[in-house]
């Protein structure tokens, strides 16, 4: 199921086995204007990674067919700069911090509350999008666009599919992004963008009582 909002940043794809608590996340997202596709089986939605439309990955830890830490250590493999958030109950924090061991970019315990769930995953986005708004002062804003991509893992032909670009055009930013930051290939790339200094994002909290709602947990 794939709910679109004002999104800039593609899609937050987020899995768990549980009907109820996808429909409630899809709800809490699209509410704060994110675009979120909701996945109940962890086959399905490690097929879809390779499109190269996710900014984000949400994932219960404790899924029946494929546990967290697998899909984190499986979608790592499909795209290696892709920030996974881990979704744990039960005060299974030795599991959680496994999780951040093996790459993901943070855990958010059950029960999930509206407000600390949205918070997170700005801040993580937000964080994504760090070493192309540090490098805005020097690139072109599709040049920048380029570079948030590359970082995210997506090759060449990815990228060209989903700005609507030919490959040609995007390997001549390619280039010129090399050439403005001053490094020779990829790898000095990655490490350049990384770090440059980011800009300051800022976010405004939502309006709502302390006590917040939460959302339905398996």
């Amino acid at each position: 199921m794939t709910t679109k909002a004002d999104n800039t940043s593609g899609e937050i794809f987020f899995l768990d086995d549980e009907p109820a608590v996808c429909g409630a996340v899809e709800e809490t997202l699209r509410d704060a204007s994110l675009a979120v596709r909701c996945f109940l089986h962890p086959a399905e939605c490690l097929a879809r990674l390779p499109s190269g439309t996710c900014d984000l990955l949400i994932a219960d830890l404790r899924l029946p067919e494929m546990d967290g830490l697998e899909v984190l250590r499986r979608a790592k493999r499909i795209s290696p700069r892709l920030p996974v958030l881990i979704v744990t109950g039960y005060g299974d924090i030795p599991t959680a911090v496994a999780a951040i061991q093996a790459g993901a970019e943070d855990f958010i315990e059950k029960p999930l509350r509206k407000r600390e769930l949205v918070a997170k995953v700005k801040s993580i986005l937000a964080e994504r999008l760090s070493a192309a708004a540090g490098a805005s002062k020097t690139l072109t804003p599709a040049e920048t666009l380029v570079l948030e991509l590359i970082m995210d893992g997506k090759q060449t032909r990815q990228i060209a599919e989903r700005l609507n670009r030919s490959i040609r055009t995007i390997e001549a930013h390619r280039a010129s992004i090399k050439r403005k930051l001053g490094v020779k290939n990829l790898v000095e790339l990655v490490k350049r963008a990384g770090e440059v200094s980011a800009g300051q994002f800022n976010q405004q909290q939502e309006a709502g009582d302390n006590a917040q709602p939460q959302v339905p947990n398996p």
